[in-house]
């Protein structure tokens, strides 16, 4: 077994609340991001897509295996690899890599969110999130 990281055990209602949490902050995601303009700093924008496909990761695992990824975020990945083996698309995984790689900096760090980092993760998102509203249907 690969080592994930520490883990909450949760019950059935845990997955609801995160999938409407993880739809909420992606929608907030988009709004976010139509009012910014080219030269805005855009890590709120950035914060709000990391925390949707945090979101949509929590929900993935609660249905699958009823637990939640705690504390380290990267190790996330390997719990929803672990959950769902090679039923999880290599695409999928990168994505969520992407996004979650640029938690630190975007949330704790200094630099400047540019646009169009912003509009290139948002569109990892949206691809990320599909794959998992499919995931979640069982497609």
């Amino acid at each position: 077994m690969t080592r994930t990281g520490p883990t909450k055990k949760v019950d059935r209602s845990y997955e609801s609340g995160r999938l409407t949490n993880a739809r909420s902050y992606l929608q907030a995601a988009r709004d976010a991001l139509a009012l910014a303009q080219e030269g805005s700093n855009t890590n709120p924008v950035m914060s709000q897509i990391i925390n949707a496909a945090i979101a949509y990761t929590d929900t993935l695992t609660a249905q699958r295996k009823s637990v939640v990824n705690q504390q380290d975020h990267m190790a996330a990945i390997k719990l929803l690899r672990e959950c769902f083996g090679r039923n999880l698309p290599s695409s999928e995984e990168r994505r969520l890599r992407r996004i979650l790689t640029e938690k630190d900096e975007v949330q704790y760090g200094a630099r400047f969110g540019r646009y169009s980092d912003a509009r290139q993760m948002l569109a990892d998102l949206e691809a990320f999130a599909a794959g998992a509203e499919r995931q979640m249907l069982g497609g």
